[in-house]
């Protein structure tokens, strides 16, 4: 039996298949990619509600801690105060998930069979170019979700998305749903390609070095064997974590930019250096390029690990293995 790190998945673009075989199997993957993206962000959409209220400096609840906070906007605005905005983040999410996932695979094998590059490396910046289309593909959506999650009940700008979109085109022009990109891409970078290249390596040696202990047949193809689902959890998770260290405060740069002027010092906020420097110098490291960072642990951790565990199953369920 083989692990599933060392086989390719079958390619789509045999010489046996047809165009039709070649779209379905692409189709399957976005699916699954999209599914995944989506069961994590559900998962953790009230953490994130609370996140972005941190990272704003929000005047309801800047003078207030993660956990008093994620106790506070309940009370304040009704148990579905928490969701705000995830209608949003949910219409994101899918074609991000998708895209982030079907272009992972997609770069690894270019840069394998195309300029030669394998090993761990590959999934670094297969990880990290993936990262950066799926950004750069469903941006405007994040900037009207981040918009529609700042919102305090009783001090509402935006009546909906569509508001948000016709909203951000009158007052700041088509440049508007791109604020915050450049930090956000250079965030995605490291954020998207560590987060893959960790799971993917504690993947393979997992499966390499203790095969037995770690894995079991795959329900789709029994002579490949996967990550029992309680490790995939673990795995995905020590990837996350380790992966929103490194770049969380460029998060918190990209947060503020998107915000754009709903916050009172936008003017502050032009560029990623400016924004850093400016939080930095207002806040400092601990209550402002970090602030948050607790939660962020919180959500980054369960968020990651339902992302990958979920793609792996749908990869068994589509037959994608």
């Amino acid at each position: 039996m083989t692990s599933e790190a060392a086989v390719s998945t079958p390619s789509p673009t045999s010489s046996s298949s047809t165009p039709a075989k070649r779209d379905y199997y692409w189709l399957r993957s976005f699916v699954a990619g999209g599914v995944a993206g989506c069961c994590a962000k559900t998962t953790i959409a009230p953490l994130d509600r609370v996140k972005i209220l941190l990272q704003g400096q929000n005047p309801h609840y800047k003078h207030l801690g993660v956990f008093s906070t994620f106790m506070a906007v309940p009370k304040k605005e009704g148990v579905l105060g928490l969701y705000r905005g995830n209608g949003a983040m949910m219409v994101r999410i899918f074609p991000y998930g998708a895209i982030q996932f079907m272009a992972f695979d997609k770069y690894k094998k270019l840069l394998n069979k195309r300029i030669g590059i394998s090993g761990h490396i590959h999934r670094l910046m297969a990880g990290s170019m993936a990262g950066m289309t799926a950004v750069i593909c469903t941006y405007p959506l994040d900037v009207v979700r981040a918009r529609l999650a700042f919102q305090v009940k009783g001090d509402q700008r935006y009546s909906g998305i569509i508001d948000v979109f016709r909203s951000i085109h009158r007052k700041e022009g088509a440049s508007g749903f791109y604020r915050g990109l450049t930090p956000t891409l250079v965030g995605m970078a490291p954020y998207a390609g560590l987060s893959f290249f960790t799971f993917g390596t504690l993947k393979s040696q997992g499966l390499k070095h203790f095969p037995e202990q770690l894995g079991r047949p795959s329900s789709d193809n029994p002579d490949v064997l996967v990550l029992k689902t309680h490790i995939n959890l673990l795995c995905g998770g020590v990837a996350g974590a380790f992966a929103q260290t490194v770049s969380y405060p460029l998060d918190v740069a990209r947060r503020r930019m998107q915000l754009g002027t709903a916050l009172p010092d936008s003017d502050k906020c032009g560029s990623p250096f400016k924004t850093l420097k400016y939080v930095y110098n207002t806040y400092g490291i601990k209550r402002g390029l970090y602030r948050g960072l607790s939660l962020n642990y919180i959500r980054c951790v369960p968020s990651q690990a339902m992302a990958f565990t979920t793609y792996e199953f749908m990869k068994q369920v589509l037959h994608l293995n």
